[in-house]
C-alpha cells in the first residue's frame, strides 16, 4: 500500500525559505502528487500539484514563490518555499491519489502523509 511521509518543515523567519520533502512508499509513478496545508483554526487547503508527467498547479497565494517538483525515480516529491510570510504557517501534509476531478479538491486523494509543521515568524 501507498504510504507518504513528510519532511522539512521547520521554524524559518519572514523571508526565508524552506524545502518540504515527500517520500512514497509503494507504486505511485502514475499519481498525481500534491500539497495542502492546514493553518491554525483553519480548515485544510490547496497549495500545489503536479501530475505524473510533470504538469503543476498552484494556488494563487504561493504563484511566484512556491515551486512543486517531482523525481519519479526516486518516488519523492519536493516543495521549495521561498519568500515565506507568517500567513504560510501551517502544517502542511503530502498528498498522492488517481485523480478523478480538480487537484484541488481535498477528497480527490486516496493516500495522505501526516503532516510537518512550517511556522513563518515574523
Amino acid at each position: 500500500q501507498v504510504q507518504l511521509l513528510e519532511s522539512g518543515g521547520g521554524l524559518v523567519q519572514a523571508g526565508g525559505s524552506l524545502r518540504l520533502s515527500c517520500a512514497a512508499s509503494g507504486r505511485t509513478f502514475s499519481y498525481f502528487k500534491s500539497w495542502f496545508r492546514q493553518p491554525p483554526g483553519a480548515e485544510r487547503e490547496f497549495v500545489a500539484a503536479s501530475s505524473w508527467s510533470g504538469d503543476t498547479y498552484y494556488t494563487d497565494s504561493v504563484k511566484g514563490r512556491f515551486t512543486i517538483s517531482r523525481d519519479n525515480a526516486k518516488n519523492m516529491v519536493y516543495l521549495q518555499m521561498n519568500s515565506l510570510k507568517p500567513e504560510d504557517t501551517a502544517v502542511y501534509y503530502c498528498a498522492a491519489g488517481l485523480l478523478r476531478g480538480r487537484a484541488y479538491v481535498a477528497s480527490e486523494y486516496d493516500y495522505w502523509g501526516q503532516g510537518t509543521q512550517v511556522t513563518v515568524s515574523s
